[in-house]
């Protein structure tokens, strides 16, 4: 089966030796995306709130990219280096996605690229 490297401007440029996202038949693998600013590669300014949404932003827009939607992602995997957060995460996921939400972890990490407080990843699938 082809696989298809999904790239966007729109979500920062990979930091390292990986795609935004790989499509493999209609599903998508999306790489861990950081609250990086995509136009500037900076940590975005702000607080805890800030650096959530936007990396539900970064998520959009290579969903977006790969040809679907957040509400296409079946599996959404959250690295937080303070799990007291997690209420701010599913007060802000609240308002990106709606019933049924896709399967979800939450996992506690010690530190993140950049110094991140959050970084998420999925699997996103295409044409249910």
């Amino acid at each position: 089966m082809a696989r298809e490297i999904i790239h966007t401007d729109k979500a920062p440029k990979a930091i390292g030796t990986y795609s935004q996202a790989v499509k493999v038949g209609n599903t998508v693998y999306l790489s861990g995306q950081i609250p990086l600013v995509p136009e500037t590669m900076e940590m975005v300014q702000g607080d805890m709130r800030a650096q959530v949404t936007r990396v539900f932003d970064n998520l959009k827009a290579v969903c977006e990219a790969a040809g679907g939607s957040l509400a296409d992602i079946a599996k959404l995997n959250i690295f937080l280096t303070d799990l007291s957060h997690f209420p701010l995460v599913n007060e802000v996921m609240a308002g990106y996605f709606s019933q049924p939400y896709p399967a979800r972890a939450a996992i506690g990490v010690a530190s993140l690229p950049r110094g991140a407080g959050v970084e998420m990843d999925g699997i996103m699938v295409l044409g249910e």
